[in-house]
């Protein structure tokens, strides 16, 4: 089976350093990078204490980071430079009120966005796919119900962190 879908892409130019979109950004967003979701919840007993220990790494966005990509880092190495990074975010309890009506919105949570310093503007850009739109093909009410409220919090997230609409 295929499914053609249209992806609405949303890119934040910001005026604002690549070094303050990423502090702004990374203060927004909590993080279990350290200890990994998997580890996180085999250390609960119970849903409600899930909940709670995912609500204690929530920062402002209720958005927490799963894993970073440092591009820049990495290019350095084959002779490139480059300031860009790779966020997969999310928040399980959020990933929830789309997986609970269809499995297969699991796809696209938890998010990838991408924020870097376009060299040749200088200008720094967060840019993603609207969540909403890569869950679109599952043709779910509910799904795209919730998928539309991770949409308005992940363009939040965005636009604080970089001052700009997309």
């Amino acid at each position: 089976m295929r499914t053609t879908l249209t992806v609405h892409h949303n890119e934040h130019v910001s005026s604002r350093s690549f070094d303050e979109v990423v502090r702004a950004f990374e203060a927004a967003v909590g993080s279990v990078e350290n200890i990994g979701l998997e580890a996180l919840s085999a250390s609960t007993k119970s849903a409600d204490e899930f909940e709670s220990q995912v609500k204690s790494r929530e920062s402002t966005s209720g958005f927490m980071r799963f894993f970073t990509v440092d591009h820049g880092a990495w290019m350095a190495r084959v002779g490139l430079n480059a300031r860009a990074r790779v966020y997969m975010i999310g928040n399980p309890l959020i990933a929830r009120t789309m997986l609970e009506h269809d499995i297969a919105a699991g796809l696209n949570v938890p998010v990838r966005l991408m924020i870097y310093e376009d060299p040749v503007s200088r200008t720094t850009r967060l840019t993603y796919d609207l969540p909403s739109s890569l869950m679109s093909g599952l043709k779910n009410k509910k799904v795209d119900a919730a998928a539309k409220k991770l949409d308005a919090k992940l363009i939040a997230l965005a636009v604080d962190a970089t001052g700009a609409q997309a």
